[in-house]
């Protein structure tokens, strides 16, 4: 089982990173959360989560543990794989899930692609006295402004890779950059979650 791994940035976006340590490109699945943490940065060091599936194997990278902890702990629930609980940690913060999973904010969840009134549920039952174990400590990281087309393409991309259809995708993060053009990539895709 791999534990981290430190290397340079070859690629980032919203949706993955690619990793290069030992001459060797790793690609791993992230969130927005660890998009974030790493837009600035030309090294770094994520924990990992290997999924091994009979047909590919999958690297998730987080940019703190707290992050991969909280993964674990919902990718556990049934009705909640890995892409969803990806999605789940771009939708909200450590902190957040932490606070509707313990409070047991059925609603919040539900606004997850993925999450119905039944897994949602599920998840606040299994989860609710483990998820106060991951440490909440609160966070803020930089937004990074860029120019408004490429935050829309950006966004459209990183919410296609997710799994949402591209014409729904266009047209939600244009009325958003409409309403709010200074808003940055990530800002736009939690605000697209939320409607798609």
């Amino acid at each position: 089982m791999y534990e981290y791994i430190k290397g340079k940035i070859a690629e980032l976006t919203p949706a993955y990173v690619v990793i290069e340590a030992g001459g060797i490109g790793y690609l791993l699945q992230i969130s927005l959360q660890t998009y974030t943490a790493l837009s600035n940065a030309v090294e770094t060091t994520l924990y990992i989560h290997h999924i091994v599936r009979e047909d590919a194997q999958i690297f998730f990278g987080f940019h703190q543990q707290k992050e991969r902890e909280l993964f674990r702990l919902l990718i556990s629930v049934s009705g909640i794989g890995a892409n969803t609980a990806r999605i789940m940690l771009s939708s909200y913060s450590v902190e957040e899930m932490v606070q509707i999973i313990a409070t047991g904010n059925i609603a919040a969840l539900k606004n997850v692609k993925g999450i119905g009134t039944k897994t949602a549920e599920r998840a606040i039952v299994d989860l609710k006295n483990k998820v106060l174990n991951v440490a909440a400590v609160s966070e803020s990281a930089p937004g990074i402004f860029a120019e408004v087309a490429e935050n829309i393409e950006e966004a459209v991309s990183a919410l296609t890779v997710l799994g949402y259809p591209k014409s729904a995708c266009e047209k939600i993060v244009k009325s958003i950059c409409r309403e709010n053009p200074s808003l940055t990539a990530e800002a736009i895709i939690r605000q697209a979650l939320t409607q798609l």
